[in-house]
């Protein structure tokens, strides 16, 4: 069984090591918002809660996200264990987590310096019609501004512009380094290197929870 948890900043590439995870171990990649709406759409008393919160445009409360967190961690694909990502977010959330019996066996740091966060996401582009997703430098269209797959112009998201970037990055090390103190604290903490091909990234995570 593996039990796991993804930490790192915007653009660190947990997105793409989770799935190759969740592939290879054949467990589910769980995210909080995927939980939210999933419960929401399956009109759980859980989610008809958290559906409460959220249409009154607030946060949910720590109990009703935990309480989804057992929920989902009780169904059939999670046997062979789990890959939490986006969750915890905060100590008072990982503690909860540890009191609701949730084991954990492994907490991945995924570490990257901020200016090259900067770099891989204010370089983004991405296509308004067709979805698909550039990079200026990492992978250019053929044509600059232009999407390779129907022709459209390419465009910045706000989310990946530098300020927002900047300020994304500042919220993350503000309420993820207590967290990351608390897991280190318990033994569990794995720092990776995030900086490298996807391959080699996800090679050495294998060596940190000690895969072959």
């Amino acid at each position: 069984m593996l039990r796991l948890i993804m930490l790192g900043p915007p653009g660190a590439g947990k997105g793409t090591q989770a799935q190759k995870l969740a592939k290879r171990f054949a467990i589910p990649h769980i995210s909080t918002g995927d939980m939210l709406r999933a419960a929401v759409k399956a009109g759980t008393p859980l989610g008809k809660k958290a559906k409460a919160f959220m249409d009154a445009g607030g946060l949910v409360p720590d109990d009703v996200i935990i309480g989804l967190v057992q929920e989902r961690l009780k169904q059939d694909d999670c046997i062979k264990g789990f890959l939490l990502d986006g969750f915890p977010r905060t100590v008072g959330q990982a503690e909860a987590l540890k009191d609701a019996g949730v084991v954990i066996d492994h907490v991945i740091d995924m570490e990257i310096p901020d200016d090259d966060v900067v770099v891989r996401l204010t370089g983004r582009r991405v296509c308004p019609n067709c979805n698909a997703v550039f990079h200026v430098s990492l992978s250019p269209p053929t044509k600059p501004g232009i999407c390779d797959k129907c022709g459209s112009e390419l465009i910045i998201r706000d989310d990946d512009k530098e300020d927002t970037v900047r300020n994304r990055l500042r919220v993350y090390h503000r309420s993820t380094a207590p967290l990351i103190a608390f897991y280190e604290g318990k033994g569990l903490l794995r720092r990776l290197n995030a900086i490298g091909s996807v391959d080699d990234v996800f090679n050495g995570m294998l060596k940190l929870i000690e895969v072959d």
